[in-house]
């Protein structure tokens, strides 16, 4: 049988939300492949290659999205959030693979973030800069939220603060007053 590119993401991405990124390993993919570890690399150069191809087999398209400027911002980061919280360890693999650059879906969803930043008054040289304060804000809240979901599922006893009650209002809350922050730049520009 002929091993392919997207059967190993798939099989990396199973053994993500079986075992979190700390155990996803090439030697433990390819025994779940069943395979030798040096297959895998006839599709991947290194692991990062491999973890940037799972986040982007993890992350929605960002294209479909309508709206003024402003909602076009907060529906991308409520998919990308969404998207993030359905994989365990979600926000933490995409946030290094973006990191390291191996991220197709997050490169183009920076462009389309960009892109309204630019609608909204960013001049183009900081457009980017803006679109990845935000990215950035998604990436650590929800990786912040993982987090604790992981701690309650092993029963550790932490006490819950009050504003860990409705993560979704905290979110679209944070995420509002960056959106208020580019109208207010961008207002002051004018």
């Amino acid at each position: 049988m002929q091993l392919h590119k997207r059967d190993v993401v798939a099989a990396a991405t199973s053994l993500l939300d079986a075992y979190g990124m700390a155990d996803l390993t090439m030697r433990r993919l390819a025994r779940e492949l069943a395979v030798s570890p040096g297959a895998l690399y006839w599709h991947f150069a290194n692991k990062q290659q491999l973890l940037g191809a799972v986040a982007d087999h993890l992350l929605p398209g960002f294209d479909d999205v309508t709206g003024s400027w402003h909602e076009r911002i907060a529906a991308l980061c409520h998919r990308l959030r969404d998207a993030l919280l359905s994989h365990t360890d979600g926000a933490e693999l995409v946030s290094a693979s973006f990191a390291a650059g191996q991220s197709a879906a997050m490169d183009h969803l920076l462009t389309v973030l960009g892109a309204a930043a630019v609608e909204a008054g960013v001049g183009s040289g900081n457009a980017e800069l803006a679109a990845r304060t935000v990215v950035y804000y998604v990436l650590g809240f929800t990786a912040d939220e993982q987090s604790r979901l992981q701690w309650d599922a092993a029963g550790a006893d932490v006490t819950q603060p009050v504003w860990t009650e409705n993560p979704t209002a905290r979110f679209t809350f944070g995420l509002q007053l960056l959106v208020d922050g580019i109208a207010a730049h961008s207002r002051t520009r004018s």
